[in-house]
């Protein structure tokens, strides 16, 4: 049996920085990246790793001692190898992994402008062809990062076989009708949303912070933690309510970090049972994660030394 087995997409990165890059106001965001259309534009940096919600949340729970299993899909090509390859090389178990042929393995392109922000181009291919039917799926957890696909059917199958599951949700669940959703989320453990996931999931206006975190609060029966970004979170245990900033640090690249932190919270409360150590050892490896490229390169392993987070409970 595995400490926990990780859901979610396995994805090929591929980062592209251009120094000289510059946007434009306007469009929806309010800055845009432009380029002349059949232009050859040449870059500083290009860089290769590993990626997805599945594989980064496998690499911190492996990093933790925790006995990982990631199940999920890749294409039958180069990239899903080296995937593989990386999951391997820091123990987590790929026997889980299912190759297909009709889809190339999910790859995005990141296009960072230095202090700036990133835009993706993103190709979901072998990840949507995952099947969970028919394998056996042992654990005393199921990480569920956000899945196009079969997270009722996950839910269900750890609800009958009283395997503790924690979730972060992607636009696909979120949209699910309100009532339905909140039936699946009863037979969950552990909640974590952003802010925007948080008010999609509440229906109510993203500004209106309070009301999001104390509706979802008042139905969800388990861990909830709303992460706000730059802006910290807030969390809730069923009894207290708690609430932290974020630790300064460099930034260089945010691919990953809220995997990051998702699962270290995950794994801290899955070895100490203390949403506090959680909160702090989240928050400690998220802000680790931002140092490095990549969204696994910056992950604490279980015996380093990191900073901890101060924590208000309110």
């Amino acid at each position: 049996m595995f400490d926990v087995i990780t859901f979610g997409s396995a994805t090929w990165d591929i980062f592209i920085r251009d120094n000289d890059l510059s946007f434009v106001i306007g469009g929806k965001t309010g800055k845009e990246v432009c380029f002349p259309l059949g232009s050859k534009i040449d870059v500083d940096e290009i860089r290769f790793f590993s990626g997805g919600g599945g594989t980064n949340t496998a690499t911190t729970f492996a990093k933790q001692g925790l006995k990982t299993a990631y199940c999920g899909a890749v294409g039958n090509d180069l990239a899903g190898e080296s995937i593989i390859k990386d999951l391997k090389r820091v123990g987590v178990n790929t026997s889980l992994i299912q190759k297909v042929s009709k889809k190339p393995t999910n790859h995005s392109l990141i296009l960072s402008i230095p202090n700036q922000d990133r835009t993706i181009f993103s190709y979901k291919g072998a990840s949507n062809l995952v099947s969970f039917k028919n394998i056996n799926l042992s654990a005393k957890y199921f990480y569920l990062s956000p899945l196009s696909k079969s997270f009722e059917y996950l839910v269900n199958y750890a609800w009958k076989r009283g395997i503790k599951v924690a979730v972060n949700m992607g636009q696909s669940q979120l949209n699910l009708p309100k009532k339905k959703l909140e039936k699946i989320l009863s037979k969950t453990n552990i909640l974590i949303l952003n802010k925007e996931e948080s008010s999609l999931l509440s229906g109510i206006p993203y500004e209106k912070e309070e009301e999001i975190f104390n509706y979802i609060s008042n139905f969800y029966s388990g861990i909830f933690v709303m992460t706000k970004g730059s802006k910290g979170l807030l969390a809730f245990d069923g009894k207290r309510k708690y609430k932290c900033g974020i630790l300064k640090s460099k930034v260089v690249d945010r691919t990953g970090a809220g995997d990051s932190f998702a699962a270290g919270f995950v794994s801290e409360y899955i070895i100490s049972g203390d949403i506090l150590k959680a909160i702090q050892f989240g928050s400690a490896n998220a802000t680790s994660c931002l140092t490095k490229w990549g969204a696994k390169n910056g992950i604490i392993n279980r015996n380093d030394e990191y900073r901890k987070i101060k924590i208000q409970m309110l």
